[in-house]
Parts: C-alpha cells; sequence; structure tokens
C-alpha cells in the first residue's frame, strides 16, 4: 500500500481514501495529530511484543530445559522452532494481506500470537512447547512487515524517514529490554511469564490498531496460492531444520533418520527450484537470484546472520550453564548489544545513500570479528566486566549491518520487485538464523567433548599435579568421589569454555572472510530509504 495520498483532507478524523486505480488497493491520506501517535504507538507495540519474544527466551533456556527434563541443546528447540515457522510465514504475507486485508490481517495477528504466548505458558512438556512456539512463529510472520506498511501510511511521505526511525527504535529496544526482562522474570517469577506478559500487550495493541485503521483497509481480493510450492517450503525447510535439530542426538548420519530427512529436504528443496521458476504466480520469486547485488546481498546477510544470532543464544548458555550466572546476570551481561545501535543507526540512515553502502557493511563485518576474537579470549576467570565490553561494542555493528545490506540487496529492483524481493531475502536470513543456532549448539559440544578428552588425559594417576589436587581436597574434607566429581566440573568447565572460544573465533574469521564477497557486488544506486521502503511494502 501506497504511504501517500493524492487526496487528502487534514481536518478529518478518519481521513478519505484516494480514488481506486483498477487492479489496485486504494490509497489513504496520511493520520493527523493525537489518531498519528496512537497509531504509531499501537504499531510499535506489537512489533516491540515480536522482536521482544525473540530474544526474551535466549537467557530462560537453562531454565525451561531443565523443568521440561530435556538438555539445554533440546532446549534451543524453542528458539529454532519459532524462527522456523516464522521464516515460512514470510513470503505468505503478501498473499495473506491480498486475500484478508492488511488491517484485518495484522489485527487477527497480534491477536493469534496473544493466543499463542498464552499457550506456550501453559505447556506441560516440551513437545507442547515447541507446538505452540511453532504456531507463534506462524501467527508472528505478517506482523512486522505490515506494522511498517501501516505506519508508512499514517505519515506523509516527506516523514517517511521519521516514521521508519520510529519504527527501527522498537526494534533496537527490544533486544536490549528482552534479556533483562527474561532475566529478571526467570529467576523471580517463573519462566511462562515470559509468554504470558505478550497477553496485556497484544490485546491493547490489537484493539488500538483496529479502532485506528479498520476504516483504512482496503479489504480482501482474491489472488492465487502457489499451493504446491507452500507444500515443498514446508518439507524441505520443516526436514532440513529437524535434520540439524536432531543430528547430535541422533549420531548424524548413523541414523537411519536423519539420513531420510537430509533425503527429504535435498529432494524437496530441487522440486522447490524447480517449481518456484517455471510457475506463473510463484510463492518465492528465485529470478531476483539472477541479480548480482540481491543474490550476493542476500548471501552476505543470511551468513551474517546465522552466525550473529548462532553467537547470540551461545553466550547466555555458556555464561548459565559453566560461569554460574543467573539468568538476571546472562541478561544483564548480553542486554546493552543495542545501546550503541540505538546511537549510531539515526547516523547511518541519514548518510547511507551519501556514503558506499558497501563500505558502511565492511565496518559491520570488522566490528563483530573483533567482538568475537575478543570473546574468543575469554576464559573461567573472565569478569562480568570483560564479558560485557563486547556486548556494548557490538551494537555499533549492529548499526552498520542492516541498512547498507538492505541498500545492497535491492539495489535496481523496480517497486514492484521490492515486495517479493523483501520476502525472499527476509526468508532467507530467519531460516540462517534457526540453522545457526542448531549448528552452533552441536558444534559446541563437540569441540568441548574433544578438549575433555585431551585435558582429561592429564589427570590420570601418573600425574603429579592431578595427584597433588586429590590430596589437598581430601586435606579439605572431600571424600574421594567428591574429589573426583569437583575435579571433573572443573574439566568439564574448561572444556565448554574452550569450546565456546573455538566457536567465537570461527565466527571471526567467517566475518572478515565476508568482506571479499560483499566487495563482489556493485556500489548501490538506490537512495537509503529505499531498503526500508522495500521491506515495508511486503
Amino acid at each position: 500500500m501506497s504511504a501517500s495520498s493524492t487526496t487528502a483532507n487534514p481536518g478529518a478524523a478518519t481521513p478519505p481514501a484516494t480514488a481506486r486505480v483498477p487492479g489496485r488497493p486504494p490509497a489513504f491520506a496520511p493520520l493527523q495529530g493525537t489518531e498519528r501517535v496512537l497509531g504509531t504507538l499501537a504499531l510499535s507495540l506489537a512489533t516491540f511484543m515480536n522482536v521482544l519474544d525473540s530474544s526474551i527466551a535466549n537467557v530462560s533456556l537453562p531454565a525451561i530445559a531443565g523443568d521440561m527434563g530435556v538438555s539445554p541443546a533440546q532446549g534451543t528447540w524453542v528458539i529454532t522452532s519459532f524462527a522456523v515457522a516464522n521464516a515460512i510465514a514470510v513470503p505468505l504475507t503478501g498473499w495473506l494481506t491480498q486475500r484478508f486485508g492488511q488491517v484485518r490481517l495484522f489485527t487477527l495477528s497480534v491477536l493469534l500470537f496473544v493466543i499463542a504466548s498464552w499457550l506456550c505458558g501453559l505447556a506441560p512438556n516440551i513437545g507442547m512447547l515447541i507446538a505452540f512456539r511453532v504456531l507463534q512463529g506462524l501467527v508472528a510472520g505478517p506482523m512486522i512487515p505490515l506494522s511498517q506498511t501501516l505506519l508508512l501510511a499514517s505519515y506523509p511521505p516527506a516523514m517517511a524517514g521519521t516514521a521508519m526511525a520510529l519504527w527501527a527504535m522498537t526494534t533496537l529496544v527490544a533486544p536490549v529490554t528482552g534479556p533483562l526482562l527474561g532475566g529478571w522474570i526467570t529467576d523471580n517469577v517463573s519462566w511462562p511469564w515470559i509468554f504470558y506478559i505478550n497477553i496485556p500487550v497484544g490485546l491493547f495493541a490489537a484493539a488500538l490498531t483496529w479502532s485506528i485503521y479498520r476504516s483504512r483497509d482496503p479489504g480482501p481480493r482474491k489472488v492465487p496460492l502457489d499451493r504446491v510450492g507452500l507444500v515443498l517450503l514446508v518439507l524441505w525447510v520443516g526436514a532440513l531444520q529437524l535434520m540439524v535439530d536432531k543430528g547430535k542426538e541422533l549420531d548424524w548420519f548413523e541414523s537411519t533418520e536423519i539420513t531420510a530427512l537430509a533425503v527429504i529436504a535435498a529432494v524437496g528443496f530441487a522440486y522447490f527450484l524447480v517449481w518456484e521458476l517455471t510457475h506463473r504466480h510463484p510463492l518465492v520469486n528465485l529470478r531476483l537470484f539472477a541479480r548480482r547485488n540481491f543474490a550476493l546481498g542476500t548471501l552476505s546477510l543470511s551468513v551474517a546472520y546465522g552466525l550473529f544470532f548462532g553467537n547470540v543464544v551461545l553466550l547466555p548458555l555458556w555464561l548459565q550453564q559453566w560461569m554460574g550466572y543467573t539468568a538476571t546476570w546472562a541478561g544483564l551481561a548480553t542486554a546493552p548489544v543495542g545501546l550503541l545501535a540505538i546511537l549510531i543507526s539515526p547516523w547511518v540512515g541519514k548518510n547511507v545513500g551519501r556514503i558506499d553502502p558497501r563500505k558502511m557493511t565492511t565496518v559491520a563485518f570488522l566490528g563483530f570479528g573483533l567482538v568475537l576474537w575478543m570473546r574468543s579470549q575469554f576464559s573461567t576467570l573472565s569478569t562480568f566486566e570483560v564479558i560485557l565490553i563486547p556486548t556494548v561494542l557490538q551494537g555499533a555493528a549492529m548499526a552498520f549491518f542492516f541498512i547498507p545490506l538492505q541498500t545492497i540487496i535491492f539495489d535496481g529492483l523496480k517497486p514492484e520487485e521490492m515486495p517479493a524481493a523483501a520476502g525472499v531475502s527476509n526468508f532467507a536470513r530467519i531460516t540462517a538464523g534457526a540453522m545457526g543456532t542448531s549448528l552452533f549448539t552441536t558444534l559446541w559440544d563437540r569441540r568441548a567433548s574433544l578438549h575433555h578428552a585431551h585435558l582429561a588425559e592429564a589427570v590420570n594417576s601418573s600425574s603429579p599435579a592431578a595427584m597433588q589436587a586429590l590430596d589437598g581436597l581430601a586435606q579439605a574434607g572431600l571424600s574421594p568421589e567428591q574429589a573426583r566429581g569437583l575435579i571433573e566440573r572443573q574439566l568439564q568447565q574448561q572444556a565448554y569454555t574452550m569450546g565456546v572460544a573455538d566457536l567465537f573465533l570461527l565466527s571471526a574469521l567467517i566475518f572478515v572472510a565476508l568482506i571479499a564477497l560483499l566487495w563482489l557486488t556493485r556500489r548501490s544506486r538506490i537512495p537509503p530509504a529505499a531498503g526500508a521502503a522495500a521491506d515495508a511494502a511486503h
């Protein structure tokens, strides 16, 4: 829907629609005064709730896994199930918007998100929790792109930058609030309340949105749906994510189940490619990848986001499992990631049209590389301050990450191609985030097992240092079993710390290597607002 209007009545409480163009939804005049403020508040609250839910559970994973009687690695399915379902729902947003109308769809999505959140809090076991998280991810798909669309339509074209800046602030504040709020709730109330808090926020946002925007809905239209493409998408993405999630516990390709999932994912993906490239109304417009900037930009964004999100999940797990942090303190150690992003992002948005976005993204990748290299130096003796410094610095890298990369991705696309491009790039990014989470937790366990085996070789009866440590513990009053248990715990702590440091270093190297891929793109020729507008159009 267009953010502009050719016919406006500034004094009207409900601006009139412009004349309808055949085949297109009507445009509406911008909101005025109090209605615009309340509309911005409603849309921002819904966005905040959605983004908050993707980060608030990170620091609660150990508590959830403990209560459900599963391993922390299995607990990460709470994160990945939401992300995969959300990724599948994103390409459907365009069809759903036309089929039901954007205001109806947005309001319904918020209400269903509230119901799914309530069910997540009530889940009696890990299977039900994952099922409800899948539901939550599916209904959350249209919320963020439609919040952008409705917000841009609430402001005159000259204020589009202001509108997107207000929207971006909510998406940057939520990652700061999420770990803090999630940690405090987990430690002082109980983890189900990280989902229950969505209920009052969502109900208020849905009611306010409907009261302001219901007369601005262009209404439903009958449009074709690529049902075969949708089935193939669910098939190969679901099989691939299940393979990655369950690979570790089933010993990967030694398992018939994992092998079958790999075959289903590969065959499903191949059929999906052929179908989408030949269908008249494809669910995902894969022809966009023929454009160099779109293909390389989307690949860079996906790999970088997979690394970023994998590390975001890994850090609080390490802090709580092996460094003795409570959920609250793990939240405090990870929350400041958005502080510098909030301060720097407005400057980046203002200057991305003047400065080569490849240079800005290079700053982001070098920043992430530096942050992750600093984390690779962590040890079991690292203090809270040492752990906090890279978290704060990471916010600066985030500020230079999304806006310039989106500018590269949308370079040279026609206006009618923008919605499809936004859907494809967001699908790839969210899917990569889910895969990154699963792969990182699996690799962490593998590296820790390797380090543990090497460390254990030095702890035996022929080691003077080991015997001296056992004697010292015995003199302190510990039984031989207690002494050996304490040493084993220290070995595991050291092994998992060395394992997480390995992954931090690997991530740093990949971020630096991505710079070469980035510079294979052409310099962007589109204005800085185009990327945001394209995302909003989706």
